[in-house]
């Protein structure tokens, strides 16, 4: 994993988790900017699955296991992108948190992912 990708997008998503978690809690319907919000999430690890992969054919290795580090991924990937139907199939404050959610879980992530790659703890740096 790229550092400065990583940290930009674990930072990201959780701005956006925590603020559409919020937005939920105070009865906010989901509209075209949580959607697009969520959107960037997506967008930034499929970025991060081609940079993964490029990494990886390139010759890196994960530290611990590059096939748990893509299952991460996959699964990163696979979240926000549900969350955004969710979102979009029900417009009620519910599935606005369920967004909120989303981004949090990918932050988690995004964290794991940074310790299966480095194999060391991100915050003990």
């Amino acid at each position: 994993m790229i550092e400065f990708f990583y940290l930009v997008l674990v930072w990201y998503s959780a701005f956006v988790g925590v603020v559409l978690l919020g937005a939920g809690l105070v009865g906010v319907r989901p509209g075209p900017v949580a959607i697009m919000a969520t959107a960037g999430i997506e967008a930034g690890l499929l970025i991060q699955l081609v940079l993964s992969t490029i990494l990886v054919i390139s010759g890196e290795r994960a530290q611990t296991d590059t096939v748990e580090f893509f299952g991460y991924l996959i699964v990163a990937i696979i979240v926000p992108l549900a969350a955004g139907f969710w979102g979009l199939a029900e417009r009620t404050k519910y599935s606005m948190m369920v967004l909120g959610a989303a981004g949090l879980t990918v932050a988690v992530m995004l964290y794991r992912m940074q310790q299966l790659w480095t194999g060391i703890n991100p915050l003990a740096i």
